[in-house]
């Protein structure tokens, strides 16, 4: 924020600029009455984002204030445009009233009208820590994560704090940007000063991060004398866990969210994927942006919120665990098997809520009656699946683990029944919200309540029939309170000394006015009005407490009700688009039978076009095919589609294909397409031979690669070296199974050296001068890439397309008498022998050029300095001119 000019500031500017201070880099949302006000540089930066009113309000060293505010009742839709702009908001709560103020200002000797309602910032409102269901995408979980690093690993502390869910895990430094892929935090912490966290990270004292202090902070959060029970956590990942929670109570200013029992994820347990494998396969987000389009778009038909999020969770880390990959397709089998009651299910799944948000506000004190209602709702109909599901026959391990996990929360829904009304409101300030019959009192005062406001409409038509004025009205406001209003021709009857009227206020048209005895039922009404707001806002916190008290079992059954609405959902996808089960296994084969893309395939189906299904067969023996064919002719839809298939099938999904079997994937790199990165100064190319350094490093003899026009961003003579290169290094350094597309031809010759590598194409035919896409994939080489035919298919002009033909023809005979650029290759060693090869001895040059970048000149004394200088001088070679 930009610096304020200097000046004695009122005291109620004195108090927002202390506020603003504490406020740091966060907007402040300043409440006064009903609004919450922005001033100087905050407001114009509001206004900007918000499309709001900019205005001023007196002045500060001599300048007007520019000013803007929000009402407090939409301020929910104002803070959603704001984070979603990448703001940080501080909300100044008023936090004692005008009488408090007042007796306070009397106490301190200050005139009592010159007391100003205290202020301060309750709660920091940033991305990772939103609760509030305005402010989140029901189908997207919103994860705040905190890093910390211990001799080399990073320890990852993730949690969802809409839910309560937590997971730590560790990892080495190198492999950062792909856990931070997967788990697509919305906010990230670091210790202050720490280079290597992503550019957007808030930086928080590094105190904070000790592990010791994390240990005991989870244990004061679970009221713990030892995490033992939780399982064994690194000092690293404790690191983490003390820096977030430090950070969410810095937020939440002493208040502390729903936080549930942290579960170690082990970083062997899940498929690993870089960023750039993520962003190629468009897995929860399509390049364009959004979720159209994306893996999950394509495949999720869950019916609620929290299945949605679960299944997202899913494809983001594939399991690499065959077990517990087999209990997922087998509650999948089961649903598949069961139409009827699939639908059933589906049925009532709909009508549950959002347990496991709904719990997370009430726990963090920002729950409304509302909320409760959602948690009595949905734990009745969790209770009523456990009843049908108990004794469902052939259930599946997991369906019966699900299934436990449904019940055990009668007493608290037989409170919640009996304490709320069908409907709650959102809003507890007003009551209504405890039903009748609950409590005793609070009826008698509601009935107290009732007969006064009866009594007031007997009065009203009392005083019609005592004054003879047929339009006097008794009306209410919240300044006046209850007052008589009659027109201005009526008033003087009312003004009479001896009328047992009181005149309070002359308005254009109407005079209002008080009697002793509308006086005495309003306080009535307002003093049973006020005893009953009070009993309801007692048993209100008594309610809160009951749901906080189980709040772990709770959390269970939500997440139980979320995987069981992803594998009903993933059995009607699979019954939609019959989807098979795939066969998981433990070697590395990969046997694809007429495998389909699930987007493209969707994409089409809205066109009624058909997919062409293709056959993928890998083997110790078959490794690596080597594919070519025209561009448009679906060599990429072909790498992806086989890429998805096996990311779907250990997620536990069923997959688009006749048949599959799967031989476990440990990594998955995808290097198809790239974009220029003018952020970080690369070039397409650049993109291109960086995600393949990475997966020439990472991938091991169990991973799948999928490759695409290595090597197109550079000359022909460079480009064909360097995918002739990386082509060997896959198939005799890594050993792995992969799809390598390509349009060098010439790249054909390495089936005679390379004895797990096959030859395929897509199918193409030209037919009366039109190109006809077959899509279909066929053994053997490409004979040829239709480049000329797809440019006049996309529009290029016949003139350029025929002088590119004459061009076409002229190098095509030139290398037909040279032998091709790729003569001579098939006498080259294998690529895979230069792993072990001893890199060239460095020059005299060379050793002097390292010694000089070593040297720390800062460090040497004059004398040093010199005796340096000679030493490379002797070592030196002389001049050989």
């Amino acid at each position: 924020m930009a610096a304020l000019p200097d000046s004695k500031p009122t005291p109620m500017m004195a108090q927002y600029l202390r506020l603003r201070e504490e406020a740091g880099d966060a907007l402040l949302f300043y409440r006064m009455g009903d609004f919450f006000e922005l001033f100087f540089e905050d407001a114009k930066r509001a206004a900007a984002i918000l499309d709001i009113a900019l205005t001023t309000r007196g002045e500060h060293g001599g300048a007007p204030i520019p000013m803007c505010g929000v009402p407090v009742h939409s301020a929910e839709s104002y803070l959603a445009r704001l984070i979603k702009a990448g703001c940080r908001v501080a909300i100044a709560e008023q936090v004692e009233t005008p009488e408090e103020a007042k007796a306070r200002a009397k106490r301190e000797g200050t005139p009592s009208s010159k007391a100003l309602v205290g202020r301060a910032i309750v709660r920091l409102v940033t991305a990772g820590t939103l609760t509030e269901e305005a402010l989140l995408e029901p189908r997207r979980a919103n994860v705040l994560a905190a890093l910390a690093e211990l001799r080399g690993t990073v320890g990852i502390a993730a949690v969802d704090v809409s839910t309560g869910a937590m997971v730590l895990e560790e990892c080495p430094a190198d492999q950062l940007g792909a856990v931070l892929a997967r788990l697509s935090p919305s906010e990230v912490v670091v210790p202050e000063d720490w280079p290597h966290g992503p550019d957007e990270a808030i930086f928080r004292p590094r105190t904070t991060f000790a592990s010791d202090a994390g240990a005991e902070r989870l244990k004061a959060v679970h009221g713990v004398a030892t995490l033992d029970a939780f399982g064994a956590f690194t000092r690293a990942m404790l690191g983490a866990a003390g820096g977030l929670i430090a950070y969410l109570d810095h937020v939440g200013r002493g208040s502390l969210p729903l936080l549930l029992p942290p579960v170690v994820r082990e970083s062997q347990g899940t498929m690993a994927m870089d960023a750039a494998t993520r962003a190629s396969l468009e897995i929860l987000e399509a390049s364009t942006g959004g979720r159209t389009g994306s893996l999950i778009a394509a495949v999720d038909r869950c019916v609620t919120g929290a299945g949605s999020r679960l299944l997202a969770e899913d494809l983001s880390a594939p399991l690499l665990d065959m077990a517990a990959i087999e209990a997922r397709l087998a509650l999948v089998q089961f649903w598949r098997d069961r139409p009827i009651e699939r639908a059933q299910v589906r049925d009532i799944l709909r009508s549950v809520p959002d347990l496991g948000r709904a719990l997370g506000r009430v726990v963090a004190g920002r729950g409304s009656p509302r909320d409760l209602g959602q948690l009595r709702d949905g734990l009745s109909e969790a209770a009523r699946l456990h009843h049908w599901l108990s004794g469902a026959p052939d259930a599946p391990a997991l369906l019966a683990e699900v299934t436990a996990r449904l019940s055990g929360h009668g007493a608290l829904t037989d409170l919640l029944a009996r304490a709320l009304v069908t409907s709650p409101p959102t809003e507890r300030s007003n009551g209504g919200f405890i039903a009748d019959g609950y409590d005793a009192a609070l009826d008698e005062l509601r009935a107290t309540s009732g007969d006064a406001r009866r009594a007031i409409a007997a009065m009203e038509a009392r005083y019609r029939e005592e004054t003879g004025i047929a339009s006097l009205k008794i009306r209410h406001n919240g300044v006046l309170g209850y007052f008589i209003e009659v027109s201005a021709r009526h008033a003087d009857a009312l003004m009479a000394p001896d009328s047992g009227f009181t005149h309070r206020q002359t308005m254009a048209g109407a005079v209002r006015f008080n009697s002793l005895k509308l006086h005495e039922e309003a306080a009535r009404i307002a003093e049973a009005g006020g005893h009953a707001l009070a009993a309801e806002e007692t048993h209100f916190e008594e309610l809160v407490a009951a749901v906080i008290a189980a709040r772990e079992p709770i959390a269970a059954t939500a997440a139980a009700l979320a995987r069981l609405d992803v594998g009903a959902a993933n059995a009607e996808r699979a019954a939609e688009g019959d989807w098979c089960r795939p066969g998981i296994a433990e070697d590395a084969g990969l046997a694809i039978t007429a495998g389909r893309h699930p987007v493209v395939e969707a994409a089409l189906a809205k066109t009624g076009e058909r997919f062409v299904a293709n056959d993928c067969q890998l083997s110790d023996i078959n490794r690596l095919w080597l594919i070519g064919g025209p561009n448009m002719g679906g060599k990429s839809t072909f790498l992806r589609q086989n890429a998805l298939i096996v990311l779907l099938a250990q997620a536990g999904c069923f997959v688009p294909a006749s048949a599959a079997r799967i031989g476990l994937v440990d990594r998955l790199f995808s290097r198809v397409g790239a974009a220029d990165n003018l952020a970080r100064g690369r070039s397409t190319f650049m993109v291109e031979m960086v995600e393949t350094a990475a997966i020439l490093a990472q991938a091991t003899s169990r991973s799948f690669v999928i490759l695409d026009e290595v090597g197109r961003g550079t000359s022909t003579y460079d480009g064909l070296a360097l995918a002739w290169a990386v082509a060997e290094a896959v198939h005799s350094q890594i050993g792995c199974r992969c799809l390598f597309a390509t349009h060098y031809h010439e790249l054909a010759r390495l089936a005679e050296t390379c004895e797990a590598l096959s030859l395929h194409h897509v199918r193409a035919r030209e037919w009366q001068g039109d190109l006809v896409l077959l899509h279909e994939l066929a053994d053997g080489p490409a004979d040829r890439s239709y480049g000329l035919a797809v440019a006049r298919l996309a529009g290029v002009p016949a003139n350029v397309v025929a002088r590119a033909k004459a061009v076409l023809a002229k190098l095509e005979a030139q290398r037909e008498a040279t032998g091709g650029i790729a003569a001579g290759l098939g006498d080259l060693p294998l690529f895979a022998n230069l792993r072990a090869a001893e890199p060239e001895p460095a020059t005299p040059e060379q050793q002097l050029a390292d010694a000089l970048r070593a040297a720390d000149l800062d460090a040497l004394t004059p004398r040093d300095a010199l005796d340096l200088l000679y030493q490379w001088k002797r070592d030196l070679p002389r001049s050989r001119g």
